[in-house]
């Protein structure tokens, strides 16, 4: 009887580890899923301005003091980031922002925007070192562009027309929007989708 007892929580114990196996392998088979299913660049959010229109135009006050227009037609195009002092994400993309802006500042002006109260953002704009940077709270910019969720950023070109947008998490988002400009299509989705589209032609025709 006693051997039975031993024998049966030798098996129970061997049955635990293999299922304990059994969820790792599972765990990382949805892991490597979700890498190949994950979207490329910036997630786009269908509201607000499309891109090719127009860029709401405003000039608006910079909590630092000077003015700064938005989507005007200029020499250089414009990154709207829209950001807030609480969220997290948001502050682990300024270094990332601002290196950007050092690389990319030829043809490149970075804008961060928000809304809220005056002295929060005081502080956070000088605890955080965007002095290089212009800085505007104001509501109206961002229901005109339909700013749901952030960081969310709009990349406004030369002629002031709306290039790229999306929600931002990484630098490969940041940088997404750029190569979407470049390669004249709305998202790195749509590139992409193009693409395989094209291949699917090309092997049905052949």
């Amino acid at each position: 009887m006693q051997e039975a007892l031993i024998i049966s929580n030798i098996v129970l114990w061997l049955v635990l580890l293999a299922l304990v196996v059994i969820v790792l392998a599972l765990s990382r088979q949805i892991g490597m899923l979700y890498e190949r299913i994950a979207p490329m660049g910036a997630l786009m959010i269908d509201q607000g301005p499309k891109v090719g229109d127009p860029s709401p135009f405003m000039t608006l006050p910079a909590i630092a003091g000077g003015e700064v227009q938005v989507g005007v037609a200029r020499g250089k195009s414009q990154l709207l980031f829209f950001l807030s002092p609480t969220c997290p994400v948001c502050k682990k993309l300024l270094p990332i922002l601002k290196s950007i802006r050092t690389a990319e500042q030829d043809w490149l002006d970075v804008v961060f925007a928000s809304d809220g109260e005056l002295p929060e953002h005081l502080a956070f704009y000088r605890s955080a070192g965007l002095a290089d940077f212009p800085y505007v709270l104001s509501s109206e910019l961002a229901i005109a562009f339909r700013v749901g969720k952030l960081p969310y950023a709009v990349l406004i070109d030369e002629s002031g027309h709306v290039r790229a947008k999306g929600l931002i998490n990484s630098r490969e988002h940041l940088e997404s929007l750029f190569t979407a400009k470049e390669a004249g299509v709305a998202s790195i989705q749509e590139f992409i989708d193009h693409a395989d589209a094209t291949a699917h032609a090309s092997r049905s025709a052949s």
